[in-house]
């Protein structure tokens, strides 16, 4: 690969993740703040690679002024050894692997991946594994109030349900598959990007959905109950809600959250 391949795959890796960050695409991958990180750092690799490609192409400067110097034989070497050493030494072996390099651009610009979805939440274990001290303000109005997948899930293990009581809330995630095949509401949640991201999951009983396949989206209102199980993954316990109605919802634009 010589230096005018690698400033277009620059150019095409570059366009890549710009085209992601102007449009949702890049909420499968990474946290909504890094939006402006992403849009400069494309930026610099487009302007990088085709600095490269003028630098490349542009006439050479022996070529403006003349003839290049003839090489000086070393002693001992005739003239047409010497000159093949110094061709030699002006060659660039770079390693067929970095072609490599274009597969993430050919994965963002035709078959983007999905974001995390149930099988990553079948394989990891539930987020929530250690006690959160932190006084739990009152929900807002509202009947049912919207609220996430974390914060019922935080506020029923870490606050006992105590700023639940007696209220209805809605939370939307996917379904996956847990123990005995029953359904548990899951949302991925992550720190930086989906290399970190972490499952937080809730039972459900009650009128729970049955027969939906893992992944399929759905909106779920009801009501703290005390019922607790286990992650079979980690060994952690996730809280129920008691399920009075539910839907099925498209995927948000942003599914983690």
């Amino acid at each position: 690969m010589n230096r005018q391949a690698q400033a277009c795959i620059m150019i095409l890796f570059g366009g890549a993740v710009l085209r992601a960050s102007l449009t949702d695409l890049y909420l499968r991958y990474v946290k909504e703040g890094l939006r402006p990180f992403l849009i400069g750092a494309s930026l610099l690799l487009i302007v990088t690679g085709v600095m490269t490609l003028w630098y490349e192409l542009r006439p050479a400067a022996g070529n403006e002024r003349g003839a290049a110097p003839p090489v000086s034989p070393k002693s001992g070497e005739s003239t047409r050894t010497a000159a093949a050493h110094g061709h030699d030494d002006h060659r660039h072996h770079e390693p067929r692997v970095a072609w490599l390099l274009l597969l993430p651009v050919l994965g963002l610009l035709l078959v983007a991946p999905p974001a995390l979805g149930s099988y990553a939440a079948a394989q990891t274990g539930t987020a929530l594994t250690a006690d959160q001290d932190y006084e739990y303000p009152p929900l807002p109005a509202g009947d049912p109030v919207q609220t996430s997948v974390l914060d019922y899930a935080a506020r029923a293990l870490f606050d006992r349900g105590r700023s639940l009581d007696g209220r209805r809330v809605q939370l939307t995630g996917f379904i996956v598959s847990g123990p005995g095949g029953k359904p548990i509401l899951a949302r991925m949640i992550m720190s930086c990007c989906a290399g970190d991201g972490r499952p937080v999951k809730v039972g459900m009983t009650g009128d729970a959905p049955a027969g939906l396949a893992a992944d399929t989206w759905i909106e779920v209102t009801g009501r703290y109950t005390d019922r607790l199980g286990r992650d079979p993954v980690n060994d952690v316990e996730i809280p129920y809600i008691q399920v009075e109605s539910w839907r099925q919802v498209q995927q948000p634009t942003n599914p983690y959250g």
